[in-house]
């Protein structure tokens, strides 16, 4: 068992997200004219092209890099990859998926907010409306991959919580309701399935052709039963996102159930298991990066609660960061190297599909989301969803 972590200290937090900023740059030869990999392999991400649905989340730690430092460099980094993602819009490729969000918020949404780059603003804008090509109006949701008509593929995932605040940024930009009522109505869909009674979430939910619910998997988790730790991190965050575009409390409920549920499961380090149907003694991997994904919804989640209720979720943030910090944290800075250590991206098991890869390794979204909280426990942050 790791050694007991203690809660990151306003000047602890300082300390790791400068120590982070310092990892960006040491990145910047290797990925700027290139994308990282999904995931690191022996702790190392391969170059990739842009292709990837995680790319958009390194030139999201180059902004918030940026927004701690000024430096020039890391703006003209985010800006480069600006252009590549323009150019992947614009030709379509590989964006007939729901991931849009997750690829144009923290490249090319950050950009417009920081700089005023219209390319940037460009490209986020027809990602948007790639986006609203997903979704099925018979059961109304955004339809995470493959054909639109092949009935196999009438599902959604959890994850879409977080790409839909990009609609509602792209309705604010032009004045065109149609992307927060699409959202909306995504958001809707995904409240009433992927939540269990008890908070715990399906990683996917399949529906029927005449817009009927039919059931829930969770596909990239143990079993259909149990409870992935990425996707009930999903929800957390997700959740509290939709209740600051909506103000609806319904999802400030499911927020407190589906954090209520996820702090049960957790073991004494704050860290969960990639699923959380196992425990200490299991042997399993961690997934570090629903660990930082949680602490972000738990600060954003300050901003909608009662006095009372905001520092109780300060504080569990400060303890899962204090926890990152101490035991997760690479503790090198070379290059090629990620953020956070134990991570977990797709793990077999004998009831599940998943290809067996990105295990014990740094994530790209663990490391982005685990700026993004040391950030948001530092400074008041507009957020990039």
């Amino acid at each position: 068992m790791r050694s007991k972590y203690t809660p990151l200290t306003d000047e602890q937090a300082l300390a790791a997200l400068d120590r982070c900023v310092r990892q960006v740059r040491c990145n910047l030869p290797l990925y700027t004219n290139r994308c990282q990999n999904h995931t690191s392999v022996d702790g190392i991400y391969p170059a990739c092209d842009n292709v990837q649905w995680t790319c958009g989340f390194w030139p999201g730690e180059i902004w918030l890099a940026y927004e701690r430092t000024g430096e020039e460099r890391l703006r003209e980094a985010g800006l480069t990859l600006v252009d590549s993602f323009y150019d992947r819009i614009v030709r379509k490729v590989e964006v007939d998926h729901h991931d849009m969000g997750f690829l144009y918020s923290p490249s090319c949404v950050a950009a417009w907010r920081l700089t005023g780059s219209e390319r940037a603003k460009e490209a986020a804008l027809l990602a948007a409306d790639q986006l609203l090509t997903r979704f099925q109006p018979n059961g109304e949701f955004l339809q995470a991959w493959g054909p639109m008509g092949a009935a196999e593929n009438r599902r959604f995932i959890i994850d879409c919580l977080l790409n839909i605040p990009l609609l509602y940024w792209a309705g604010r930009e032009t004045g065109n309701p149609k992307y927060a009522d699409i959202a909306g109505r995504h958001a809707k869909t995904c409240l009433a399935h992927s939540f269990r009674p008890d908070g715990s979430t399906y990683h996917t939910f399949f529906m029927n052709a005449d817009g009927a619910p039919s059931h829930g998997e969770t596909c990239q988790g143990y079993r259909d039963d149990s409870f992935w730790a990425r996707g009930q991190a999903w929800g957390v965050y997700g959740s509290i996102l939709s209740f600051r575009y909506t103000r609806d409390p319904a999802y400030l409920t499911t927020f407190r159930k589906a954090l209520g549920f996820y702090l049960t499961r957790l073991p004494d380090d704050r860290v969960p298991y990639w699923d959380m149907i196992f425990s200490d003694g299991s042997g399993e991997p961690r997934d570090s990066s629903a660990a930082a994904v949680v602490a972000c919804g738990l600060l954003e989640a300050r901003r909608w609660l009662s006095e009372r209720e905001a520092a109780r979720c300060e504080s569990l943030a400060r303890e899962m960061l204090g926890s990152l910090a101490q035991g997760y944290a690479v503790p090198e800075i070379v290059p090629g190297t990620g953020l956070l250590l134990h991570g977990t991206y797709s793990k077999k098991s004998p009831y599940n599909t998943c290809t067996p890869e990105g295990v014990d390794e740094c994530t790209g979204w663990g490391d982005y989301f685990y700026l993004e909280a040391l950030t948001r426990l530092t400074r008041d942050w507009y957020p990039y969803w």
